[in-house]
């Protein structure tokens, strides 16, 4: 068996599933992929089976003793794979840029929740501009504010928020993809950050395995 085994719901819209698997699959860590279909009668049974909250992701670490380690919530998997692979750089090495991928890391955990609901993630949608609400649009502006923050204080070295990929662009991912699904016309700085992410091998490997879901949900116009 393999050593790491995610779990994780359906890609088009699992969001939360986005997170993790992006950063093990574009930091080349090699795991085994484990899924559960979301929205069906089974889906609460079948998460129970796996996950300690009932949701995804849900990373599992087989030891060299053969005990399995259980790590839940997004942030929590990030985290350790960072202790495991420090060589991997998920957090940046200067302690000021640390702190401050730390923060927008966790400001994305727990905040947007209007521009998360207004524009929920789906990768059937077609591009078109939906307008958000007076909440919606001042979270909106406050998340482009600190892409501009991370990108002009410490992104100079590459494309990401912090240069190099770190955990905050896993984390801000799938808010990417809302901006290009609804945002319209971006400043050119968003649409720049938006088509770096967007761009990477394993992002448009997301996008292809995503497109090729038989099932029906979530419709185009959902």
């Amino acid at each position: 068996m393999a050593e790491f085994t995610l779990f994780i719901g359906n890609k088009c819209f699992s969001s939360w599933s986005l997170r993790p698997w992006l950063a093990m699959k574009h930091l080349e860590i090699p795991f085994e992929e484990g899924f559960v279909r979301l929205r069906t009668p089974e889906t609460a049974a079948n998460l129970a089976r796996i996950s300690p909250t009932g949701q995804v992701p849900v990373l599992n670490h087989r030891l060299p003793n053969g005990e399995i380690r259980i790590v839940w919530e997004t942030l929590a998997i990030l985290e350790y794979l960072a202790d495991l692979f420090p060589d991997k750089k998920l957090w940046p090495a200067d302690i000021g840029a640390r702190a401050h991928a730390r923060s927008a890391a966790t400001e994305m955990h727990s905040g947007f929740r209007e521009v998360r609901y207004g524009w929920p993630m789906n990768l059937r949608r077609p591009k078109d501009h939906k307008p958000l609400d007076a909440e919606g649009e001042a979270q909106r502006a406050r998340i482009e504010d600190l892409w501009r923050q991370c990108r002009e204080k410490y992104g100079k070295g590459g494309p990401f928020l912090f240069g190099h990929f770190t955990a905050a662009d896993a984390m801000y991912a799938p808010v990417v993809t809302r901006f290009d699904t609804y945002g319209g016309t971006l400043a050119p700085d968003t649409r720049a950050y938006v088509d770096a992410v967007l761009s990477m091998p394993a992002m448009r490997h997301w996008y292809a395995e995503a497109a090729k879901e038989p099932w029906p949900e979530p419709g185009p116009d959902e």
